[in-house]
């Protein structure tokens, strides 16, 4: 789907005429098909980035500037059916225009279409637009960290202090936080890279560079925050299988105590149990009592040892 947008008579206008492309000062491709890709193409003399670039690893691909203007690939984070996914957002800003490209609908770039059409003023200068969109990512990964850490809090009480809790959904639940909580990290991490890239350009102007500046600031507050839920998360992981050792151990304990404390009992059936002609007890009227009193005592004893050890 193509989004193209401009200011007319101080009003943000939608452009619906393929044929007008060039007269847009913000073209947003979402999940673009072929043929909308290949338009693109041919009404913008830009050179567009390829889906292979925005997935090499080295920042020389994925980040440059050149006459045409500054090229992005920049990670933007969202959910998928409930899950988070990291999803790159291809970009080529000019001083005439901004042009995204992404292969799905990223709800930052959304709520960025939807403050466009109420605010024409942003479509004045392609990198302050580009400067707005990279707002509307931060304050998006923000509120995802304060949502993650209220996650953490219920997460560590489950963990922490109640006995009932069940711990191996806790670790299932622990182990989604550290997955998005690594998400995130990618993500500001890479605005940041962006951001700077941006900011040192000559392409923005002094206004849009204060707002990068303060982005950049905001990024460096929500990094170490960031950290400190990873080291939550990791302590969590630790308690919540020390604490799953800890029960397995009791039951393992359990088992060890009652096979000592029947051990004695057993060996005396065996004794009693062997076909010998001459034993005493076998014509005893009070054989069968005195060897029933006999294994009852040999088990009772171990267990009050134990007790008195403390090992129970």
């Amino acid at each position: 789907m193509l989004y193209a947008y401009r200011i007319q008579d101080h009003t943000t206008e939608l452009i619906e005429d393929p044929e007008r492309l060039l007269e847009a000062a913000w073209i947003d491709a979402a999940e673009p098909t072929e043929d909308e890709y290949a338009l693109i193409r041919s009404f913008v003399p830009h050179q567009l980035p390829e889906d292979d670039d925005a997935d090499e690893i080295e920042a020389s691909t994925q980040t440059f500037m050149d006459d045409q203007g500054i090229h992005l690939s920049t990670l933007f984070l969202h959910r998928v059916e409930g899950r988070p996914e990291n999803t790159s957002v291809n970009v080529v800003c000019t001083r005439e225009r901004l042009i995204t490209i992404h292969d799905r609908d990223v709800p930052a770039i959304r709520l960025m279409r939807i403050r466009v059409r109420r605010r024409p003023d942003l479509l004045g200068e392609p990198a302050g637009l580009l400067a707005g969109l990279f707002e509307t990512a931060v304050q998006d990964l923000g509120d995802t960290l304060q949502e993650l850490y209220r996650d953490l809090e219920q997460t560590s009480f489950h963990v922490l202090e109640d006995p009932d809790a069940d711990l191996e959904q806790s670790l299932e639940r622990l182990a989604r936080h550290e997955n998005l909580n690594g998400k995130v990290r990618l993500c500001l991490m890479d605005a940041r890279r962006d951001i700077a890239f941006v900011w040192r350009s000559a392409q923005a102007s002094k206004p849009c560079a204060k707002r990068l500046k303060y982005l950049l600031s905001e990024i460096d507050a929500l990094l170490p925050h960031n950290n400190y839920l990873f080291e939550k998360v990791t302590f969590l992981l630790q308690a919540a299988q020390g604490f799953i050792n800890i029960e397995q151990n009791k039951i393992i304990k359990i088992f060890s105590v009652a096979a000592t404390a029947f051990l004695p009992p057993t060996l005396i059936a065996s004794i009693y149990g062997m076909n010998y002609q001459h034993m005493p007890e076998l014509n005893w009227e009070y054989g069968y009592p005195f060897s029933v009193l006999l294994m009852v005592i040999s088990a009772v004893l171990p267990i009050a040892y134990f007790k008195r050890k403390g090992w129970l």
